[in-house]
């Protein structure tokens, strides 16, 4: 079964974040995305505030910056979320923008070799490991969890160009590609994930996930033809839908045939009801999508 969310913008004021969250728990929607965006607000910050206001729901960074957070840290934050929460989180890691690590002074030489040493690192210490590693960027001595998860949760990672996504195919759980990825390109990027996961001798599980762009109601195709021209993205270029529940759901499963295991909405920014877009994905989306 295709997973099914959607996705509350970094632009979007936090205050509408609780309604947002409860809602689409009380819909039984999957899952609901967060962005840590800088300079924003903080992923982990607003990922234990909506667990702690949900039941059931499931929530996800897309991405945690490697460049801004030590890696011990990050191990520390999401152990103790995964313990307080068990299976509730949904950990993504990528390069950042480089332009806002530049601005924040932690731009990496190689931002490819940074985030292979980092996701290494993050995997081995929530699996309850004792680490040493002395690398380009990540350094550590003897370090380990006094807390470690039961269960080690899955680290995805956010990738795009080829080289990227051959390294999260090789070293990451699940890889996440951005808004704006079309289903020709969730095919070329299922084939360089599954290259890297070949050359590393992987089996296991990958799980793809893809945010797509989503307008529904009034003047649907005039939002969504605005959120392209936000973006950047030519409006004709396949980026994304904009109708009803049907439609939508016809979109899910273009992009989930072409690889994603998880298709998550993302809503213009000029939304006004996010807790109606989150009850229209699970409850009039969701049943057509097998």
């Amino acid at each position: 079964m295709t997973i099914l969310g959607t996705v509350f913008q970094s632009a979007v004021e936090l205050e509408r974040l609780p309604d947002t969250a409860r809602a689409a728990d009380a819909a039984g929607l999957e899952e609901l995305w967060l962005w840590e965006d800088c300079f924003s607000a903080s992923g982990i910050a607003a990922l234990a505030a909506t667990l702690a206001r949900t039941e059931r729901l499931k929530v996800g960074i897309g991405l945690l910056p490697v460049p801004l957070r030590n890696v011990a840290l990050a191990a520390m934050e999401v152990a103790t979320l995964e313990r307080l929460f068990p299976g509730r989180s949904i950990i993504g890691v990528g390069h950042g923008v480089l332009d806002w690590m530049g601005q924040a002074g932690a731009r990496a030489g190689s931002p490819l070799t940074l985030l292979g040493e980092y996701l290494d690192a993050l995997r081995a210490l929530l699996r309850g490991e004792t680490v040493t590693t002395s690398g380009r960027y990540v350094s550590l001595t003897d370090v380990r969890l006094t807390w470690p998860p039961a269960v080690p949760p899955a680290v995805h990672a956010g990738a795009e160009g080829p080289k990227t996504l051959e390294l999260v195919g090789a070293r990451a759980d699940g890889t996440i590609l951005p808004g704006g990825t079309t289903p020709d390109r969730v095919r070329a990027a299922r084939d360089r994930i599954d290259a890297g996961r070949a050359a590393a001798g992987r089996t296991d599980p990958h799980r793809v996930t893809v945010f797509l762009m989503t307008a529904t109601g009034p003047q649907a195709q005039a939002r969504f033809e605005a959120e392209c021209r936000r973006w950047s993205f030519p409006a004709d270029a396949d980026t994304g839908v904009a109708g009803d529940a049907e439609a939508v759901a016809v979109a899910v499963r273009r992009w989930a045939d072409a690889g994603a295991d998880a298709v998550i909405l993302q809503p213009p920014q000029d939304e006004a009801d996010l807790p109606a877009f989150a009850r229209f994905a699970a409850e009039q989306v969701r049943p057509l999508v097998p």
